[in-house]
């Protein structure tokens, strides 16, 4: 027997089973029906089926949650722009109706119900959603063909210099897609650019442009197998500035923004952070960020690909280079974007053709535009409410915090990702104040003082702080809930929720232990504390001998003079990281000033083989620039356990490394204490040996 195949589904919720009975003799012969008892099932059903249910009849009064907190609900996910709903009630008054529609409802039918007039909206509003979709999806096809001819136009120009310079076409697209990727991947790091999307999507689209001067470059040097000579690359070097000036001479359009980027692009994407670069030799934030974007994402993708003169590299060898320096310096907030995504370049750049990227970024565009203006403009409000609440779940995923946010229609909790799994409780709490989950957290007088606390708040002084004892990560301990109540706008002031966070005080106090106890940029001791530590420890432990070290950068001087500020306090860092990795877990490590550090250890009898080792790790070459310390040693044996006889006969020590000629380490001999001059020189470096 031949069945008619039913492609809508229609949820109808009411806590009456008759009426649901009623409404789905209706509607079954042409619709799918799925029915939910009360608020709690529609919203379950909406979150698992959402997708496939093409209308929902919403009773208004049901227990647990009524029809107008499931209407708040599908505006909070965002439900309610894709399935309409029709209210279904025998409430007639002017006030409930009204509200019905403020919260999105596209219908309202009163009870006892016409079949007649049920079917008739139902199939209304279905196909009017239908015919929206229909045509969002014409005005997007309509913009989309005239992009893409604007887009297949930038293609072909960009094309014909790759052409000419042997490379692969997909190197333009590559450009912009990368770009594009820092960009977006910057904009979440910091607003000091600027970057919204529109600007973004103009940047990656004049990356394209990027090479255009090599137009004029002799296809002998373009295509040249070997190295250029000094001569040949000079030549080379022209294209960005012939690239530049005929985008700045153009008889038409010069002023257009997009142009504009273009000839930043041109000029100055062979431009390094350090001042390195050409054609102008500028430094750091002198570069527009968009050259700086396309600069990094034209020496990966050169890295990648193959050229005459060389064989492509791997993924991971380019990112590797290109992070330490080889291929020049880069703004290092863009080098942290590049670490950032290095796992999704490859995919990305993959899947994400030009034509592919500009056919979904127009119809997002095309969306935003008829959905939330001409067809539906009260959803831009609610679209703006939802970037906002993705912007709180964001931050508030990054900040390890115990996050929540209330709300009293419905009267629902949620909790950040990593607050819920410290409190061992679900992440969205449904009427809280009946909630055992939230109970066993937090006694019911504690709960129902911290609601009064909230609710004597004013809009002018929406801030409580609450104690109480809760329990977290399975322990009873004294927290501190800091809490801002929301109100509504205009000429009915209500409290509607409050946003907040849950401070364990037992965990604020070590963490604040902890950073009076750290030097900020290395996360090393800071002075004071490893002073604090090594007097008690010296106190504490008479029979062990310990020694303890000084030692600095050498040059670091001009090291900060040649490569800037910014460059020193990597290297610093660098040392650092050295330093944990090369010393007992026991022994202390400290940043006392500058480039100057502390190191305090225990030791037996194989003193002098430890520092060689320690020593070892802290020279060498680091991104192009040759490290060597200076080092002073003072032990217990010979100097006594006072922290400051140590302390001074290592700094001894230090300024006789140091007079000696740097690079090398030195002990301080008893023998010597008269003279205040040590005498043990260990050489390292040559220029050391006497």
């Amino acid at each position: 027997m031949y069945t008619k195949r039913k492609i809508n589904k229609i949820l109808i919720v009411d806590d009456s089973a008759m009426n649901r009975a009623i409404l789905a003799d209706m509607l079954d012969e042409q619709y799918e029906v799925l029915e939910a008892e009360n608020g709690m099932e529609a919203v379950k059903l909406l979150q698992t089926n959402g997708t496939e249910i093409s209308l929902v009849l919403l009773d208004i009064i049901m227990p647990e949650m009524d029809g107008f907190e499931v209407l708040a609900m599908m505006n909070r996910y965002h439900w309610i722009e894709e399935i309409p709903v029709i209210m279904i009630s025998a409430e007639n008054s002017h006030s409930v109706v009204e509200r019905a529609y403020e919260l999105g409802a596209t219908d309202y039918i009163s009870r006892p119900f016409d079949e007649v007039i049920v079917c008739r909206r139902v199939i209304n509003t279905i196909m009017l959603y239908s015919k929206q979709k229909q045509l969002v999806s014409m005005v997007a096809d309509q913009m989309y063909e005239s992009e893409k001819s604007n887009t297949l136009m930038v293609s072909i120009l960009s094309h014909i210099v790759e052409f000419r310079n042997g490379e692969s076409g997909l190197h333009v697209l590559h450009i912009g897609t990368m770009t594009e990727m820092l960009l977006k991947r910057l904009r979440e790091k910091t607003d000091a650019y600027n970057l919204d999307a529109a600007k973004i999507s103009m940047i990656s689209k004049a990356a394209a442009f990027h090479d255009i001067g090599k137009i004029s470059i002799s296809e002998e040097i373009l295509n040249k197998p070997g190295r250029l000579t000094k001569e040949e690359f000079e030549v080379m070097k022209t294209h960005s500035m012939i690239g530049a000036d005929m985008l700045e001479n153009l008889p038409l359009h010069k002023d257009e923004p997009l142009v504009k980027i273009a000839y930043e692009i041109c000029r100055w994407h062979h431009e390094r952070y350090d001042g390195s670069g050409y054609p102008d030799g500028l430094k750091g934030e002198e570069i527009p960020i968009s050259a700086q974007a396309v600069a990094l994402a034209d020496a990966y993708d050169a890295l990648i690909s193959e050229r005459v003169y060389k064989k492509a590299f791997s993924h991971e060898k380019a990112t590797t280079m290109i992070l330490n320096g080889e291929c020049g310096a880069f703004n290092p907030l863009l080098l942290d974007c590049l670490r950032d995504m290095k796992d999704h370049i490859q995919e990305e750049l993959t899947i994400n053709s030009l034509n592919r990227a500009s056919e979904k970024e127009m119809r997002n565009i095309v969306e935003q535009l008829l959905s939330h203006k001409e067809l539906a403009s009260s959803n831009r409000t609610l679209s703006m409410l939802e970037e906002e609440r993705i912007k709180f779940q964001f931050f508030a995923s990054m900040a390890s915090e115990i996050q929540f946010e209330y709300t009293v229609v419905p009267s629902m909790i949620t909790i950040s990702d990593w607050g819920a799994e410290k409190l061992n409780i679900p992440r969205l709490i449904m009427n809280p104040g009946k909630s055992p989950e939230l109970l066993s957290i937090i006694c019911p007088e504690e709960l129902q003082k911290l609601n009064q606390q909230l609710r004597s708040t004013t809009p002018d002084a929406p801030v409580i702080e609450y104690e109480a004892e809760l329990k977290i990560d399975g322990e009873t301990r004294f927290s501190r809930i800091i809490c801002r109540t929301l109100w509504t706008r205009g000429n009915e002031t209500k409290y509607t929720g409050a946003i907040g966070k849950i401070v364990d005080m037992q965990q604020e106090l070590n963490r604040l232990r902890k950073l009076a106890s750290m030097d900020p940029l290395t996360n090393l001791l800071n002075a004071a504390y490893a002073k604090k530590e090594i007097i008690h420890t010296l106190y504490t432990y008479p029979e062990n001998e310990y020694a303890l070290i000084i030692f600095d950068l050498d040059y670091f001087k001009t090291l900060n003079d040649e490569r800037g500020h910014v460059f020193g306090d990597r290297v610093l860092k660098y040392i650092a990281e050295c330093l944990l990795k090369n010393i007992h877990k026991d022994d202390l490590a400290a940043r006392i000033g500058g480039d100057e550090f502390l190191l305090f250890m225990h030791y037996n009898t194989n003193l002098e083989h430890a520092i060689k080792r320690i020593y070892a790790s802290l020279t060498g070459e680091y991104d192009g620039f040759s490290l060597s310390v200076s080092m002073g040693i003072a032990k217990t044996p010979t100097v006594g356990r006072d922290y400051q006889a140590l302390y001074h006969c290592a700094d001894l020590a230090l300024f006789d490394a140091k007079r000696k000629g740097q690079g090398c380490y030195t002990f301080y001999d008893e023998k010597s204490c008269p003279q205040n001059v040590p005498s043990a020189i260990s050489p390292i470096d040559p220029a050391c040996e006497e």
